[in-house]
C-alpha cells in the first residue's frame, strides 16, 4: 500500500469507530483513571472534518464487456459495444474503484445523471475505500 494512504486503524480512529468496536466487544465503556468515560480524541464530527478535503474519484459503471485484442482494434467511431447488463438494471457507483452505491440513469435537463437507489452500509463503505 502507498505511504500516503491511511491504515484501517487510522480511519477508524478518525471516524470514532474504534471506541464503538471496543465497547461492543468488551461490553464496557472506556473509563479514565478518575472513573469517567473517556471520549476517543474529539467527537466524530470533528474527526470527520479532518478528512473532508481528501480527493476521491467518483465513477459510474454502466457495465462491462470482455473483448480480445483483435476485437478491440476494430473499435472506432460509431461502434456499438454490448455490455453485460440489461437497460433496466442498476448501474454501479464507485469511489476510487470501490462499489459504494447503485442507481439508475436519469436525464437532468439535457445531461445524464444518476439517481441513487441503494447505498451500501456506511461501515462497509469505509472499509471499501481503503
Amino acid at each position: 500500500m502507498a505511504d500516503n494512504f491511511l491504515t484501517q486503524d487510522e480511519i477508524d480512529a478518525l471516524l470514532g469507530m474504534k471506541e464503538e468496536a471496543q465497547q461492543s466487544s468488551s461490553g464496557k465503556q472506556s473509563l479514565s483513571e478518575t472513573g469517567k468515560k473517556t471520549d476517543f480524541p474529539g467527537d466524530s464530527s470533528a474527526n470527520l472534518e479532518l478528512i473532508m478535503d481528501f480527493s476521491l474519484t467518483l465513477s459510474v459503471q454502466l457495465g462491462k464487456s470482455k473483448k480480445n485484442l483483435q476485437e478491440t482494434r476494430k473499435i472506432g467511431p460509431g461502434a456499438v459495444l454490448e455490455l453485460d447488463r440489461f437497460i433496466n438494471e442498476p448501474v454501479d457507483v464507485l469511489i476510487n474503484n470501490k462499489l459504494i452505491a447503485q442507481g439508475e440513469v436519469v436525464v437532468v435537463d439535457e445531461n445524464f445523471g444518476i439517481k441513487i437507489t441503494h447505498i451500501i452500509n456506511p461501515i462497509e463503505r469505509v472499509r471499501k475505500l481503503i
